[in-house]
């Protein structure tokens, strides 16, 4: 019986591997984008209705508005011209400030992101806060969560498909979706992004924040200053987005390329 067990896991994980149009490599997917940005809807909803969201009129508010809509536009004519536009099937952007001191952000399937104001003073200006943005929607893009989702559904409800876990298992459900994409950490244990999906959501990311016309230089000192803060109990941000001298060389190698998409989008702006 545990042989007949364990074979249909294999089967699962296997049938359950697809190439990403984005990242090019395999990822684990049990449930489908479709699915994953319905269930955002309402999560996203949720969150803002129980947490105190900064009006649009407060100028930070305005600032991470503006910072989404040249990101999300940038990344839609990019991918449009690559013609992977349907990689962004479904997007329904939207951008909120929330009051908390956590030093976070981040992003849900179809575009649904939020900013913690205790990350501003960290950021210090628009562009620091592009490149966080661009690295939190390169998540998405790159269907990160969706991988960490699947593999959470494989490990705690056998993978069930997510019609029957919401039935069968609602709150175990939606603590695994809120882990996946770093909302709420007092519902579960994180589900740390691995090595690989940081250093996906790192280039991405910079290349987002350039096509939107953002200095990409400015993420080497936005994440020492991340850096300086892991001290003995680091914000939230650096426990799923570890800052080092490793990241901050691979960052400075991929500069050029990044530095290329910044001169394209400031030469865009001055015809």
């Amino acid at each position: 019986m545990k042989n007949i067990w364990v074979i249909g896991l294999v089967l699962l994980i296997f049938s359950g591997c697809v190439v990403n149009s984005v990242t090019g490599r395999k990822q684990l997917s049990l449930v489908s984008e479709s699915e994953l940005q319905a269930m955002s809807l309402n999560e996203y909803k949720s969150f803002l209705d129980s947490n105190k969201v900064v009006p649009p009129a407060n100028p930070n508010a305005a600032m991470v508005a503006n910072v989404g809509k040249r990101i999300s536009t940038a990344i839609t004519k990019y991918y449009d011209a690559q013609g992977k536009g349907a990689v962004l099937d479904g997007y329904k952007w939207e951008f909120n400030l929330v009051e908390s001191p956590e030093v976070n952000a981040w992003c849900m399937p179809g575009g649904k992101v939020v900013v913690y104001t205790g990350l501003l003073p960290v950021t210090q200006n628009e562009t620091a806060l592009a490149i966080v943005m661009g690295h939190e929607i390169a998540h998405a893009i790159a269907h990160h969560g969706n991988e960490r989702m699947s593999e959470g559904m494989l490990q705690q409800l056998g993978g069930s498909v997510l019609e029957v876990a919401l039935a069968k298992q609602p709150e175990q459900t939606k603590s695994i979706f809120m882990t996946s994409y770093g909302i709420g950490s007092q519902v579960g244990v994180m589900l740390p992004f691995s090595r690989q999906q940081e250093s996906e959501a790192d280039k991405l990311g910079l290349f987002f924040a350039a096509m939107a016309g953002y200095d990409p230089q400015q993420a080497i000192p936005f994440w020492q200053r991340m850096a300086s803060m892991g001290g003995s109990k680091p914000p939230e941000f650096m426990s799923t987005h570890p800052a080092d001298e490793t990241r901050i060389k691979k960052l400075q190698e991929i500069m050029p390329e990044a530095l290329n998409y910044y001169n394209q989008a400031k030469k865009q702006e001055n015809t």
